[in-house]
């Protein structure tokens, strides 16, 4: 096709197409349902995985737990490096057209284990899993292959498709356009929950019932979908190229600011001119915290640091005063960050539950509809969307009367407390294991670990739902909390910081996990993460989880206490451009913090 210039991609975050040949409402089919599809297809390869593992590949329900923990680290981990060739390299179409191939591949692999008998070890039915033959190595190849096939793709499509969603319609010439965002969002979210209810109802409900094969062919299709839907689109696509990314931006700070460690900082009050900013900035000089980043926009030698134009010669060398601002900015939530890191080890207690809830009668009534084993997290699903919904409209209102804030709780407070009801949530998970082992020790069933217990499946409701609320207040907390730290061009590292922060509690929960295997096992005793549950104990390991989400509240408290107060007064004045790219960015960050959570990114 014949290249028009008003057709052609746009350079630079000023630089964007605003003709109605591309873009427009025209993409929304093909955008939403490439996202639908790929939610529906690898999301509902999770909640029934810990089966898979222990049944067809033999693995004991510790090691299980590891690999899906490793799994979702990876997972979470990718939308960062995704993020990063986005914003630098390939711009978000292309990451995103390859993200939806690599997964696609990735589930086909899955396909194939589940197809072709001789990629797993023999079946044993009827023996104890230590008894049967463990997986040759080529057949665990073939399985991790698929995992980081679709992580690497999960970190592809995560990161990019709601920007490139709003790419196609950000048009600020014309005076709806913010509505037509707006409308956008709301599909684009509706579209997300939706799908991923249905990836924990029906596409376990389809694996109980119709076997792996089928099971795990039904999303490699849909994600087949996804790929074809996306790719039919791309002729009506908006491709912008790639801007500076905020990761370059950190590095070249830290480069700097190493590179220029022979200069002497000059005294507290000092002469700006010393300072490398650009012209018409409000910031003209850093601040005084982490004095040893201010090298960084320290002009050494001006005919060897400044060109003609007052522009830096090498970034590498000498950056602005607003970058080394930003990573300050940064560096300086990371305790409060921090403190998120064993919430996300309790939000990710996915196997663990559904070995229980297969022993459990999962009835809705009795006699009635059953409960897929793998589907009880939509329980936490629905307690964070009605969360989420209730809060501004019901809560907020009713709290302001109280408190005389028209926000009702503190980010800080929402946060403590999601913490401190994922504490909760974890004794009572507990309390509920230990009363459901004691039954099935009373019924005689110690010695057989698939025996069903006479406890109804509903008793682990409320552990769901505590975890959902968990969520709601401290998961969408955190971001908001670090979109108010940030300027509006840093809003999607608010999203970043928490992905880190959930792949860094899935490598902690696997060390947990492997941690009390190992010790509760030795000298030939019972490990409490036994794969026989009756004998195991796994009340007591919830109990180490509570415990040490006890210690990381007060943890919390000290980090919320050194951070001190985030009132205005304490706040830098942002260079925040009118009519730019920053206005989109603050859109994405304003309906990025309402859905941000663990459900939505990063299961």
């Amino acid at each position: 096709m014949e290249k028009n210039p008003c057709d052609q991609m746009k350079h630079g975050e000023e630089e964007k197409h605003l003709t109605t040949k591309l873009g427009g409402l025209k993409t929304m089919p093909f955008v939403i349902s490439t996202e639908t599809f790929e939610k529906v297809a690898s999301f509902g390869l999770h909640a029934n995985m810990i089966l898979y593992l222990i049944n067809e590949y033999h693995m004991s329900n510790a090691k299980g737990a590891n690999v899906l923990f490793l799994w979702s680290a990876i997972s979470n981990f990718m939308p960062i490096l995704g993020a990063f060739l986005s914003d630098s390299f390939l711009g978000r179409f292309r990451v995103i057209a390859l993200g939806t191939f690599v997964s696609l591949l990735g589930m086909s692999l899955l396909w194939l284990t589940a197809a072709l008998p001789q990629a797993r070890p023999p079946q044993c039915n009827g023996l104890a899993t230590e008894s049967c033959a463990s997986p040759k190595a080529a057949q665990l190849a073939l399985l991790f292959s698929s995992f980081a096939l679709m992580s690497i793709g999960a970190g592809g499509i995560r990161p990019c498709a709601l920007a490139f969603g709003a790419d196609q319609l950000y048009n600020p010439s014309n005076p709806e356009n913010k509505r037509v965002l707006q409308s956008f969002f709301n599909w684009y979210y509706a579209s997300v929950g939706l799908s991923l209810m249905v990836s924990v109802t029906v596409i376990v409900y389809i694996q109980d019932a119709a076997g792996w094969v089928i099971g795990y062919g039904v999303p490699a299709g849909l994600m087949f979908l996804s790929t074809v839907m996306f790719l039919l689109g791309s002729p009506l696509y908006i491709k912008l190229m790639p801007a500076k990314s905020l990761f370059t931006s950190f590095a070249q700070v830290m480069v700097a600011a190493w590179h220029n460690k022979h200069l002497a900082l000059p005294a507290m009050e000092s002469d700006p001119g010393i300072w490398y900013y650009h012209k018409g900035s409000k910031l003209i000089a850093p601040t005084q915290k982490l004095r040893f980043l201010n090298k960084a926009c320290m002009i050494g030698n001006p005919e060897k640091d400044i060109d003609m134009d007052g522009k830096a010669i090498n970034p590498w060398n000498l950056c602005t005063v607003k970058q080394v601002e930003e990573l300050k900015a940064l560096i300086k939530v990371l305790p409060i960050w921090s403190s998120g890191i064993m919430i996300a080890v309790s939000i990710s207690q996915h196997s663990f539950p559904v070995l229980q809830a297969r022993v459990m009668d999962r009835h809705l009534i009795p006699g009635g509809l059953q409960i897929p084993a793998g589907s009880f997290g939509v329980f936490a699903m629905i307690t964070l969307t009605i969360w989420v919904a209730t809060y501004d409209q019901i809560i907020v209102p009713l709290l302001s009367k109280f408190t005389k804030r028209s926000r009702g709780f503190s980010l800080k407070e929402r946060m403590g407390m999601g913490l401190a009801i994922s504490c909760v949530a974890t004794a009572v998970a507990a309390m509920v294991e230990s009363k459901r082992r004691a039954t099935a020790i009373r019924q005689g069933l110690g010695d057989k670990p698939h025996g069903m217990v006479h406890m109804s499946g509903m008793w682990l409701v409320p552990q769901y739902s505590l975890i959902g609320l968990a969520e709601g207040l401290n998961a969408i907390g955190q971001i908001e909390f670090y979109y108010s730290q940030f300027p509006k061009s840093m809003a999607s590292i608010g999203v970043a910081l928490f992905a880190l922060g959930m792949a860094v509690g899935n490598l902690v929960g696997s060390l947990i996990v492997g941690a009390v295997d190992k010790l509760t096992s030795k000298g030939g005793k019972q490990s409490w993460v036994s794969n026989n549950l009756n004998m195991g104990h796994y009340d007591y390991y919830y109990w180490i989880l509570t415990i040490l989400s006890v210690i990381n509240v007060f943890f919390y408290l000290i980090c919320c206490w050194a951070f001190g107060s985030s009132d205005n007064k304490n706040k830098i004045v942002w260079d925040e451009e009118e009519g730019t790219e920053d206005e989109l960015e603050l859109e994405l960050g304003d309906h990025a913090k309402g859905v941000a959570s663990p459900i939505v990114f990063t299961h």
